[in-house]
């Protein structure tokens, strides 16, 4: 199992900024190639991988922008991971298909597929499309997506947005209900700034699930329990008595 990462090597300044980051799944080793030469010699970062079992491991590792996904992988079945990427998280994807195949096609948009094209095509087209769909998901005003951020990072932890998954300190996959997510984006998105109780319920929207204020304290309790070694003497989620919370340590930010 090969990972092929290309950079912009045309472009030595983007390479001081996070370039927008791409996974390319084909079976195919001369369109892996193909992706990864056009795309890299055009902005973005990409890793083009062979398989299922690769595309998840990168998914774990790595933030990922977009994913452009061959239905059509020898003995695997893409449809079940396009399903699959869909279920966990919120990362835009492209599809490709053969092009008599119209059954492809129309479940992989009811999965919930971004866009799709038919092989073979032209790269300058396929750069087209990750370009409209980037730029229609910047626009897009989404719950507990900061704009422009993609991941946040805190003592070994990471709170990736596109796939809502919480990493602990030892790479290990922390579970997080949807409302804790919120809390914590918004948490991290203020560091060392104190936030009451009611910016908290506006901020993270908690008032659609709860009514009345108190209901940010059981939220900190369970996130402590999460991520401090010790939540009954928090180093994240520091109480500001009569006032609301706070996070105390540095937050790193992945654009």
């Amino acid at each position: 199992m090969t990972l092929d990462t290309t950079v912009n090597a045309r472009a030595p300044e983007l390479q001081q900024v996070a370039l927008p980051h791409v996974l390319a799944v084909d079976d195919e080793p001369t369109m892996r190639e193909l992706i990864a030469d056009y795309l890299g010699s055009n902005g973005f970062r990409v890793t083009a991988v062979a398989d299922g079992a690769a595309m998840q491991k990168v998914l774990a590792d790595a933030v990922v922008d977009l994913v452009v996904l061959d239905l059509r992988l020898k003995g695997e079945d893409g449809m079940a991971l396009a399903r699959r990427l869909r279920e966990e998280s919120a990362i835009p994807f492209i599809m490709l298909t053969g092009r008599n195949e119209e059954a492809d096609r129309v479940m992989g948009l009811e999965l919930g597929a971004d866009d799709y094209l038919t092989k073979p095509f032209s790269p300058r087209e396929l750069l087209a499309r990750i370009r409209t769909v980037l730029r229609r998901r910047r626009a897009e005003v989404r719950q507990g997506r900061p704009d422009g951020v993609r991941a946040y990072r805190f003592g070994g932890w990471e709170l990736n947005l596109g796939t809502r998954r919480l990493t602990s300190d030892s790479g290990r996959p922390v579970p997080i209900t949807n409302g804790e997510f919120r809390l914590l984006v918004v948490l991290l998105g203020a560091p060392q700034r104190i936030l009451t109780r009611d910016q908290l319920l506006d901020l993270s929207r908690l008032h659609n699930d709860e009514v009345y204020n108190r209901s940010i304290d059981v939220q900190i309790m369970r996130l402590r329990r999460k991520i401090e070694a010790d939540p009954a003497r928090p180093r994240y989620i520091l109480t500001e008595r009569r006032v609301g919370y706070m996070f105390g340590a540095p937050v790193e930010t992945v654009y």
